[in-house]
């Protein structure tokens, strides 16, 4: 540090920039690899000497400040470039999810729901009871009219198919299209009892443009995580 700072150099003060040409050759540092700071010791050593050339002789830099100076260009070229890889990441779980999706086209999905379609007399609702119960049923169509009650005895068990087939309680068959099934019981003692519904759906198509991927399965949608299995 004593032999540099003797050296002849312009007078300029310690907080000075590097000149042009210094700054030029540094703005190239991400271009490639073997340009880096931390990649390319013989670009250090550029940008050791080159700093040490323009600094003042009559208050050279303190050692310790310039050894920070260097460390914070590594941390912050460094920070750049896991920046970098972050997004290419986020890219290629982007690709994965969309991939996923479009797996699923044409296939029968379990979702969480509670409204089914009902297609040539038959629709189906997967009911999940903790405990055994005694569960009351109401099914309303699109238009909130309640179209079906009753009420059953059921055991406890996940994934408990209930199959309607589109009559009313009057005999009335009903058209085609979307119902919405209301699950409500209580178990031996009159407790109330939470059951929760799924529904069964062929994903018909998917949208790609979302973040992420949206199936859509009987006119509703639905993202890859909210399926719980796959029926066929």
């Amino acid at each position: 540090m004593t032999a540099a700072a003797n050296m002849a150099s312009p007078v300029v003060s310690g907080t000075t920039p590097l000149p042009a040409s210094s700054s030029s050759s540094s703005g190239s540092l991400s271009s490639t690899t073997g340009s880096t700071l931390a990649g390319n010791f013989q670009t250090f050593l550029t940008l050791l000497t080159t700093q040490l050339k323009n600094q003042n002789p009559l208050d050279p830099l303190d050692t310790n400040q310039f050894t920070q100076q260097l460390v914070q260009f590594a941390s912050v070229e460094q920070q750049l470039k896991t920046n970098d890889q972050l997004t290419t990441l986020v890219s290629l779980q982007q690709t994965a999810q969309s991939t996923q999706a479009l797996g699923f086209v044409g296939k029968t999905a379990v979702v969480d729901g509670s409204t089914a379609a009902l297609a040539k007399g038959s629709a189906t609702w997967n009911l999940s009871v903790p405990t055994n119960s005694n569960v009351s049923i109401s099914i309303t169509n699109s238009t909130g009219q309640t179209v079906f009650t009753g009420n059953y005895s059921a055991q406890a068990g996940q994934n408990q198919a209930f199959t309607w087939d589109g009559k009313g309680n009057d005999g009335t068959q009903w058209p085609d299209g979307k119902y919405q099934l209301t699950a409500t019981a209580t178990d031996t003692a009159g407790n109330s009892v939470a059951v929760s519904t799924q529904i069964h759906g062929v994903v018909d198509s998917v949208d790609l443009t979302q973040s992420p991927p949206l199936l859509s399965i009987n006119g509703q949608t639905y993202t890859v995580s909210q399926i719980k299995s796959i029926a066929g």
